[in-house]
C-alpha cells in the first residue's frame, strides 16, 4: 500500500460522515462498491471498516464482511493488522475440518487473490482429504469425492466464494450446472472451460482474476472426464 493511501487523505469530516452513513445504510451491492472509497479515505476509512467488522462479529460472514476483512488484511497498516489479529486470529471464515486439515494457507492465498496458487493448493487439500494414495498420485477418483466430509468441502467452498466476491466456488459451479440441466456440454462454455470444440488450456488460457466468468474457479481436473466434478457438484455438502 502506498503512503498516499495509508495516510489520511484530504477528505473533510463531512465527507467521511457521509461516506460512513452511505456504507452503514447501503445494500450489500452498495457496500461492496464503497469499500474502495473507504480505503482511499486512509486511516479514517479503515477505522470505519474496523468498527463495521467489530459490530458484525457475531453474525455469519457474508460477502461484505469478507471483503472488509480482505481490505484490512491487505492494507498493510499496523493498526489494521493488530485489529485483525486481536478480533479474528484465524480469519473471518471458520476453518472447519473433520479430518484435521489446516486450511489457513488456502485462506491466505485467496485473501491475496493469488487464484492460481490457491487453485493448485485446493487440489492438494482435496487429495489430502482423499488419503495417502490420492496425495501420491495428485489427482482424485470420483469415489473418493463421494466420501469427503461435509464440513471440509463447505470450508473450501466458503473460502473461495467469500474471498472472490461471490464469483467462484463449488456452490457457484453447482448453481450454473443445475441451471443448464446438468448438461456438461452447456456447462463447460458457461464457466469458460471450453470454447467451441477447444478445451481451455491449463494454465495460461485460464483467467486467474475476478474478470473470469462466474464459476470459472476452482478447477477440478476436468480432463479426466466428468465423474469427479459431477461427484463434487452432487455432494450432500450443498444441501445441508
Amino acid at each position: 500500500m502506498t503512503d498516499q493511501t495509508t495516510a489520511d487523505l484530504p477528505y473533510t469530516s463531512q465527507d467521511l460522515t457521509d461516506l460512513r452513513c452511505k456504507f452503514e445504510s447501503g445494500s450489500e451491492k452498495t457496500q461492496l462498491q464503497l469499500l474502495p472509497e473507504l480505503l482511499k479515505a486512509g486511516n479514517a476509512g479503515l477505522e470505519v471498516l474496523m468498527e463495521f467488522l467489530r459490530n458484525s462479529q457475531s453474525a455469519p460472514t457474508n460477502l461484505v464482511t469478507a471483503k472488509a476483512y480482505q481490505t484490512l488484511y491487505n492494507a498493510n497498516v499496523p493498526a489494521a493488522t493488530e485489529f485483525l489479529q486481536t478480533h479474528f486470529p484465524t480469519g473471518i471464515i471458520p476453518l472447519h475440518s473433520e479430518r484435521g486439515i489446516d486450511y489457513s494457507s488456502l485462506q491466505h492465498l485467496l485473501l491475496q487473490q493469488d487464484f492460481l496458487a490457491a487453485d493448485r493448493l485446493t487440489l492438494q487439500k482435496l487429495c489430502e482429504l482423499a488419503g495417502t494414495q490420492a496425495v501420491q498420485r495428485k489427482w482424485l477418483y470420483f469415489t473418493e469425492v463421494e466420501n469427503f466430509p461435509i464440513p471440509d468441502l463447505q470450508t473450501i467452498n466458503s473460502l473461495w466464494f467469500l474471498h472472490s466476491e461471490g464469483k467462484f466456488g463449488f456452490s457457484v459451479q453447482r448453481e450454473i450446472w443445475l441451471s443448464v440441466g446438468k448438461d456438461f456440454l452447456k456447462f463447460w462454455p458457461k464457466i469458460g472451460w471450453k470454447s467451441g470444440n477447444n478445451w481451455t488450456r491449463y494454465p495460461n488460457e485460464f483467467t486467474w482474476d475476478l474478470s473470469a466468468p462466474r464459476g470459472h474457479l476452482p478447477l477440478s481436473n476436468q480432463l479426466r472426464g466428468v465423474r469427479v466434478i459431477a461427484a463434487l457438484l452432487s455432494h450432500p455438502a450443498w444441501s445441508s
